[in-house]
């Protein structure tokens, strides 16, 4: 059991506030309850979760009025350093996980505690830098396009920003239940798409998606606002729209006869490890832009900010 005089580096935020406020420590590792799991971390996927939330938006309302000192960040992939003896997992054992949303998960760090059931084993397929590109995206996909929507094979689906950290898992999980994938992104992402079997690239940035888009049976939507309000129209009769970014206008919804839902992702290592399984197949790949040293998370977030990201980028403990 580790103990609390021993330290590790981390990113500590200690308030909302701008990249400046990302600041690199040594702060005490965390000491994991009674049946909780200790990973030594190997690599930490970002999300745009997480620079909205330094922003003091996305997450931040459930963190509680004063959660700082925070450490920032919910997906991992690592080591078991400690895990309790009637735990699934042991000492050694390469995981990875969706750790603690939507309340704290403190994955910029060189260690975290995770309850069992966040964590799954590593994928044998891919490094630990690429697994830790895969929880959240990949469970948001799962929890919304695959259990709430339902997608089933020779659907037509619309996925909005089709190259993007969700976007591309979701086109991958889509042809791997048989669906027609249309997906919009910027040109210069048209052969990227393609190659993840993509059968129809919009480019949103020359046609309005809406003018060569109809008759629909799901929009997967990753981005919201006027995007998904755009959405609603290109949606055949009963058709769904699944997003994961804002409640949607149920009247709007009524009007157009179709389902429209929101979905926030959960933890699940038992969903994680179908996953992993898909991985192991070959039918999942996650695609990393970049990876850079958890002190540069920083560049991580300012990368992300762009909304131009490719993949994934990762951070290495």
């Amino acid at each position: 059991m580790a103990h609390q005089s021993e330290t590790m580096n981390a990113i500590v935020i200690r308030q909302y506030g701008g990249l400046d406020v990302l600041q690199y420590e040594r702060v005490h590792r965390p000491v994991p309850g009674q049946d909780e799991i200790l990973v030594r971390i190997d690599s930490i996927g970002t999300n745009p979760v997480d620079y909205k939330t330094r922003m003091g938006r996305g997450t931040a309302g459930r963190l509680g009025a004063n959660p700082f000192p925070l450490i920032l960040g919910w997906d991992i992939a690592g080591v078991v350093e400690y895990a309790p003896v009637n735990s699934r997992f042991a000492v050694g054992d390469p995981v990875y996980g969706l750790i603690g949303f939507p309340q704290v998960g403190g994955a910029y760090a060189e260690y975290a505690v995770a309850h069992p059931d966040e964590l799954a084993r590593a994928p044998r397929s891919i490094d630990l830098a690429a697994a830790a590109a895969v929880p959240l995206v990949a469970l948001t996909v799962w929890q919304a396009m695959i259990e709430a929507g339902q997608l089933r094979a020779q659907e037509r689906v619309l996925i909005h920003a089709a190259a993007g950290g969700v976007g591309h898992i979701a086109v991958q999980m889509a042809k791997w239940r048989g669906a027609h994938v249309v997906g919009t992104a910027s040109g210069n992402n048209a052969d990227y798409l393609k190659r993840l079997g993509v059968d129809e690239v919009v480019d949103y940035q020359q046609t309005p998606f809406e003018d060569v888009v109809s008759d629909m049976d799901m929009v997967f939507d990753a981005v919201g606002g006027d995007t998904l309000e755009r959405s609603f129209g290109v949606l055949k009769p009963g058709g769904r729209l699944i997003t994961i970014t804002s409640q949607p206008s149920q009247e709007k919804a009524a009007a157009f006869g179709v389902k429209a839902q929101h979905v926030l992702v959960h933890p699940s290592g038992e969903q994680l490890d179908q996953i992993t399984a898909l991985i192991d197949a070959g039918v999942l790949k996650p695609t990393i832009q970049q990876q850079l040293p958890l002190s540069e998370a920083r560049e991580a977030h300012r990368l992300l900010e762009t909304r131009r990201v490719r993949g994934k980028i990762v951070l290495k403990t």
